[in-house]
């Protein structure tokens, strides 16, 4: 009780009794209203609830982990994005990483949630781009809790699994690379690069300007570099919407690595010319670099004209990588709504790693699309000198410096792209391009 109204009750004035009585239930009314608070952040606006975590648990279990579960294997396919097993190998390796998916008792000894409710959480928010309070009910755990672990799994992702899914392509994945750009009409293509964009919807108001582009919202932008599986090898995300493609490009890592002397050795002969680094097929944004091969926008010959529609379909490779990614992960196709820009960047790097597990859990062989070279390939008659060795030595000022000039030649540019439409030309000619 407050100290005035204890000198009030004391006052000898107050001698009435009924007075007294009446001041004193209004002191015990204040007190209670005043312990209560009427804040969002006060204590008591907090309440606690008990949600049955243990039957929560078993329930989840019952449903998708036991031996003869209610849900088969595609409907968990189709509700977690991913197969049983590799749920479960992500999971033990979480574990491992970190306690936090552990199931444990707490101080008063009641059993917490268990490493399943926690990721089942975790890759519902990722996969539905839910709100985190509607888990509650099935789940059975609460809207702060399941942000913690949003954001703890995507975090443990990236640590684990992030250096060997968001690698660059080591010397066996570029050899196969080469192998299906060879049976495509284009020798050294490694991929096709393009940019995504997520909205961010609790942007801070200080970063509005810098994040808004001309969609007039902001928006964080990420740059990736696909595979005909719709494997993603480059992904470099965070840069503002202010920035166009040619601003991410010079910021990314995508053609550092090469100037380094860590990137990829490609070397290919396209009609009598010889050539030592790979390309990526890009839009007309993009600048005329030797890397780089764009399309003709306005074709006036035969042999233009089938080489940009050839260009067109292979380089759509990078945006069905989008579409899929999008698809399977529905929280980066809506607006993002943490509030904070490293959160992001480990939702989407965790949602791209997530991606290419999924497409090595699922790759089938012979005749599937995503079945890439096998061991009893023969390179050499692809004119590919076996495997292909990755560079990682140190270099020297002046090799640095002219591997960039090669890197941002033009005239290179527009030499390779006119020995790649004479070689498709001729591919088509021959009947093995229609």
């Amino acid at each position: 009780m407050s100290n005035f109204f204890k000198r009030l009750l004391n006052d000898s004035s107050s001698s009435d009794e009924e007075e007294r009585n009446t001041w004193f239930a209004a002191a015990i009314e204040f007190e209670r209203q005043n312990s209560q608070g009427t804040g969002s952040g006060d204590k008591s606006s907090r309440q606690y609830r008990y949600r049955d975590q243990v039957s929560g648990h078993s329930r989840l279990l019952n449903d998708y982990f036991v031996e003869n579960p209610v849900y088969d294997e595609t409907l968990f396919r189709r509700r977690f994005r991913l197969s049983r097993p590799l749920f479960l190998r992500i999971l033990h390796t979480l574990q491992q990483h970190n306690d936090y998916f552990v199931q444990r008792r707490n101080a008063a000894n009641t059993v917490g949630l268990s490493g399943e409710q926690k990721m089942t959480a975790a890759l519902r928010m990722l996969a539905y781009g839910m709100s985190a309070d509607s888990l509650d009910e099935y789940v059975r755990i609460g809207e702060t809790t399941t942000i913690e672990c949003v954001k703890r799994f995507c975090q443990g992702v990236v640590e684990i699994f992030g250096p060997e899914y968001l690698r660059s392509p080591n010397a066996a994945d570029i050899s196969k690379l080469l192998w299906k750009a060879n049976q495509r009409g284009f020798p050294g293509m490694l991929g096709s690069l393009d940019c995504m964009h997520w909205a961010w919807k609790n942007c801070p108001a200080a970063y509005h300007g810098m994040y808004t582009g001309h969609v007039h919202r902001p928006t964080i932008v990420l740059e990736a570099v696909a595979s005909y599986d719709l494997w993603i090898w480059h992904a470099f995300f965070g840069m503002p919407r202010s920035n166009n493609d040619i601003n991410v490009l010079d910021a990314s890592n995508l053609f550092a690595n090469l100037q380094e002397g860590c990137g990829p050795s490609v070397n290919y002969t396209i009609m009598g010319n010889h050539y030592n680094m790979g390309y990526y097929l890009a839009d007309g944004i993009y600048p005329k670099w030797a890397t780089i091969v764009q399309s003709i926008s306005h074709p006036q010959e035969l042999a233009h004209e089938f080489f940009a529609k050839k260009h067109e379909s292979y380089r759509k490779d990078v945006e069905r990588a989008f579409g899929v990614l999008q698809a399977r992960f529905a929280i980066v196709r809506g607006p993002a709504r943490f509030w904070h820009h490293e959160d992001l960047t480990f939702i989407m790097k965790a949602c791209i790693i997530l991606h290419n597990m999924i497409i090595e859990d699922e790759r089938v062989d012979d005749n599937g699309l995503v079945a890439m070279a096998s061991g009893n390939d023969d390179y050499d008659s692809l004119g590919i000198d076996g495997l292909v060795e990755v560079s990682r030595g140190p270099i020297s000022f002046d090799h640095f410096m002219a591997t960039n000039r090669a890197i941002r030649d033009s005239n290179t540019h527009y030499a390779l792209r006119r020995d790649i439409i004479a070689h498709l030309w001729t591919l088509h000619g021959q009947g093995v391009i229609e």
